[in-house]
């Protein structure tokens, strides 16, 4: 038989070679699929807010101002202002992607024994929080909080340092480019919000869907004041490599802080040196605690 007929044969409809053309249009057909549908519900993968808050700090006994802030876009976000019993500074406190600032309580108790008040505040969408999440409205989010805390209650920004957990790093890293607070922390943080899809999702063409950058490590070579970067070698969400990509690129003085554990419960799992490594980062930028002789000889 002509191989041309032969071949004609096997590429009619209903032949082995049909069916495997036929699958492979149905294969990228598919595959062209999930990534329109990756791309039109990216930001429910990258905002994960709760309305609902769980606790306060009433509840957990500490005091506390609950304070509404007023963007310049006109939302209105809630927070809390939880005063510290020896006070040398203020935390602001930018949390991670998912939850609402109830769920971090655990880590506001902690800040106030190192002698930080802390202002935590809802993203928009978020909590009691107004409107719908984005990555410059998370920015200007963090510039409200921080005109709050500077401008209406007079901290002076070398008493004030930011901290960010995961994505919320990316957003103190934004704030701390453009200002210059006392120092910033970045817990669990990654480079770009695009090499942590990369690796979640390596089959698919992320850097080209993603709509949003969240891009910390771009913007560490600009930051003047003092870092500390606290990431765990067992993070199973953003890779530990990352974080001292982030460390390598920030400005001295800095510090790095290696801890075991998975991202969402280092802190706990390394709390010796999780501890360790903030009581030194804050003795550095703010000044050790007040001791009681020191507050006896200023009265």
């Amino acid at each position: 038989m002509p191989m041309t007929a032969w071949m004609t044969i096997k590429m009619m409809p209903g032949s082995g070679w049909g069916w495997v053309w036929a699958a492979g249009r149905v294969a990228i057909a598919s595959y062209v699929g999930l990534c329109l549908l990756m791309a039109w519900r990216q930001s429910r993968y990258v905002f994960v807010p709760d309305r609902k808050l769980q606790w306060d700090p009433g509840m957990a006994g500490f005091p506390f101002e609950e304070v509404f802030l007023e963007t310049p876009d006109s939302e209105r976000l809630h927070g809390w202002f939880v005063p510290a019993p020896q006070s040398r500074g203020v935390l602001l406190f930018c949390h991670g992607n998912a939850g609402n600032i109830s769920h971090r309580l655990g880590a506001v108790a902690g800040f106030r024994r190192f002698g930080l008040d802390v202002l935590i505040f809802d993203y928009r969408g978020y909590g009691r929080s107004s409107g719908r999440p984005s990555e410059d409205g998370l920015y200007g989010d963090a510039e409200t909080a921080w005109r709050y805390l500077t401008r209406t209650r007079g901290v002076r920004p070398n008493r004030v340092v930011l901290y960010g957990e995961s994505l919320g790093g990316a957003v103190a890293a934004r704030q701390a480019q453009a200002l210059q607070p006392a120092g910033l922390i970045l817990d669990g943080t990654f480079t770009s919000l695009a090499d942590v899809a990369a690796q979640q999702y390596p089959y698919f063409p992320v850097r080209l869907l993603l709509r949003y950058e969240f891009n910390t490590l771009r913007r560490m070579p600009d930051i003047r004041c003092p870092v500390l970067v606290l990431h765990s070698r067992q993070d199973e969400i953003i890779p530990f490599e990352q974080g001292r990509r982030l460390f390598e690129a920030a400005n001295e003085p800095k510090m790095f802080v290696e801890l075991r554990g998975g991202h969402n419960s280092a802190a706990e799992e390394s709390r010796e040196q999780y501890e360790a490594g903030l009581k030194r980062f804050l003795d550095i930028t703010l000044g050790p605690l007040p001791t009681v002789a020191d507050r006896n000889s200023e009265m």
